[in-house]
């Protein structure tokens, strides 16, 4: 699969390169990334580095599609459909990001997701997007219900980290539903 850029009205997603790593590795310093994601943490130069290639592969193999985001010059996340299955059987990929503490509270998160929800289910022809996160992960949590994200569960040790094992809350998102937000138990 070719990597695609998308852009909304103040973000550019492009898949991330070597002039992101210095960004990528400074973004990751933040202990809240790697306390809710994979993020490895002490997070290094070589771990980005080793990131940008691996969404390079990712794009080619169409396994994932990865992006970085930008609002202006500044690398403000990362966002990615994980877990692309065939597309031929009605695929189905899951929603992850991580969004820099400098630019958390602006809304960049909901409208770069928009973006990458609308590509995968009219252009990757997705029957289903999941996500998924530890629990307690509240902010997560807002902004996938802000997608119209549908919360279907809590399943326990389903995730894994560096951490070990973690409780997960999952939830999903049909092309079909209009995603508007809807109430959540676990907020």
């Amino acid at each position: 699969m070719e990597a695609v850029r998308l852009e909304t009205e103040r973000l550019v997603l492009a898949a991330p390169t070597d002039a992101d790593i210095d960004a990528i590795t400074a973004a990751c310093q933040d202990p809240e990334i790697p306390r809710w994601t994979t993020v490895p943490s002490p997070y290094s130069r070589d771990d980005a580095a080793d990131y940008v290639r691996l969404t390079g592969e990712w794009w080619a193999d169409g396994s994932q599609a990865v992006w970085t985001v930008h609002a202006g010059e500044e690398l403000v996340g990362s966002i990615g459909l994980h877990h692309i299955t065939p597309h031929d059987a009605g695929g189905h990929a899951e929603l992850g990001y991580w969004i820099a503490a400098s630019a958390r509270g602006r809304g960049y998160l909901v409208e770069a997701a928009r973006s990458v929800i609308d590509w995968g289910f009219d252009e990757l022809g997705l029957a289903r997007l999941t996500w998924r996160a530890v629990v307690g992960n509240v902010p997560s949590a807002r902004a996938a219900r802000a997608l119209g994200f549908r919360y279907e569960g809590l399943q326990r040790q389903l995730l894994t980290g560096p951490r070990g094992r973690d409780d997960g809350w999952v939830a999903g998102l049909l092309p079909t539903d209009d995603r508007a937000p809807v109430a959540w138990p676990v907020l």
